[in-house]
């Protein structure tokens, strides 16, 4: 997978540096001025795959750091992403800085937006506030071949809010759609010349956005118009203030509003005709099953629901005919936790560090009589090497615990403690 990459890589720089065009490499970052069409009428109004899907999906959120290469691989294993009654509808990479995609240090980069065709439809989430550097990068998502751009504008970390990218953008709506428009530009460009390359017709990837209710306060009525206007393919609210943090319950009375905005939101096609806004919205915020998200859809009628930190150590959280509680054993829960171990440290090893697998360790570990001391162990684990000691030397302690399921252990506790 690495060196596909890289293949890829090659192969889109040696067509910009041959493009006559563009010119040379920095050339490459086309300028916004006059030449950028008006914020009403978008260069493509393509909602590509986001338009097929049925309402009522459930999509794996960007994380940083979590939804990385080795645990979207192991979501669509054990969640049967694209068969029946499994999931997610459409994953997302971690967040991806278009500054440095558009910068000679983009190699490393690139390592974070590696997919298999597995994990499809899968969305590439970049972030910036250099409109100049998200057409590049949106150019180079597109000849990488994915299914969608999806561009940050909630993170609150104060080093993204410092480059003016993230919940920054929520206090500055004009560069927000400048950076809007030139990622469907770069889209745009690079299926024209796909479709001059091969003869046949490419459609532009769509383009999503991601955000929050607000900054310091909840402003749906002057924020979501102006994202809306762009005509994109998607907008996923979190339903809390950029101020809020996670610090407060999600509201989600105000995914129902932006519901209630977007359909009476009228935008401009390709062609300048004024239409009604078909913007797929998602609701995002505090909810940690299939049957709460559910809940959410049929509560604000959103059309689906992004699911983030309920998916920690729990890669078969899509799948809605699978049960962990009554159809996984202690030991295969375990085995699953190493697959996900090793799995990180062949494709990510060499450039992560192994402590991030810890958080899904958390996760992984819990529920049953003894967990918390086999989870101090792993925590205190420094390596691939370690965690398998330690997993198999519980294995052989606890050899009939390891067999049960999570709901049999804890029924087996409830009547030792009741005694």
């Amino acid at each position: 997978m690495i060196q596909t990459i890289r293949v890829l890589y090659k192969r889109y720089s040696d067509a910009l540096l041959k493009s006559t065009a563009l010119g040379g490499f920095f050339a490459r970052r086309i300028k916004l001025g006059s030449g950028v069409s008006r914020p009403q009428i978008p260069p493509h109004d393509n909602h590509g795959f986001w338009k097929d899907l049925p309402k009522g999906f459930c999509v794996l959120a960007p994380m940083a750091d979590v939804t990385d290469v080795a645990f979207r691989r192991m979501i669509a294993k054990y969640s049967r992403m694209g068969a029946q009654g499994g999931g997610p509808a459409v994953m997302w990479t971690e967040f991806v800085s278009a500054d440095g995609l558009a910068s000679k240090g983009r190699e490393v980069l690139l390592r974070d937006l590696a997919f298999t065709e597995n994990e499809r439809p899968i969305v590439a989430q970049l972030f910036t506030s250099k409109p100049e550097n998200m057409k590049f990068a949106a150019h180079l998502v597109a000849s990488l071949g994915f299914d969608g751009i999806d561009i940050n504008m909630g993170c609150p970390d104060k080093s993204i809010e410092k480059q003016g990218s993230g919940a920054a953008h929520i206090k500055n709506p004009e560069l927000a759609q400048k950076v809007i428009r030139a990622a469907q530009e770069g889209a745009l460009e690079y299926a024209q010349e796909k479709s001059k390359e091969t003869g046949t017709t490419v459609e532009p990837i769509p383009v999503s956005v991601k955000t929050r209710v607000g900054y310091n306060k909840v402003e749906l009525e002057t924020w979501i118009p102006k994202i809306l206007d762009m005509n994109i393919a998607n907008l996923t609210i979190h339903a809390r203030t950029r101020k809020e943090m996670s610090n407060v319950p999600a509201r989600w009375e105000h995914v129902a509003r932006s519901l209630e905005i977007r359909n009476n939101h009228k935008v401009r096609n390709a062609q300048g005709e004024l239409v009604q806004c078909t913007t797929r919205i998602i609701g995002n915020g505090d909810v940690t099953s299939l049957a709460q998200a559910h809940d959410k859809i049929k509560q604000t009628g959103c059309d689906g629901v992004m699911i983030g930190r309920g998916i920690f150590g729990s890669p078969w959280f899509f799948d809605s005919a699978f049960n962990a509680e009554h159809d996984l054993t202690i030991r295969r829960r375990l085995e699953i936790m190493l697959e996900h171990t090793r799995l990180f440290m062949e494709l990510l090893g060499d450039i992560k560090n192994f402590a991030l697998m810890k958080k899904h360790y958390k996760a992984y570990v819990h529920g049953w009589h003894g967990a918390k001391e086999l989870r101090i162990k792993l925590m205190e684990a420094q390596s691939v090497q370690e965690i398998e000691g330690i997993v198999a030397e519980y294995c052989v302690n606890e050899k009939d615990l390891v067999e049960c399921t999570l709901a049999r252990a804890q029924h087996h506790t409830h009547i030792m403690l009741n005694k």
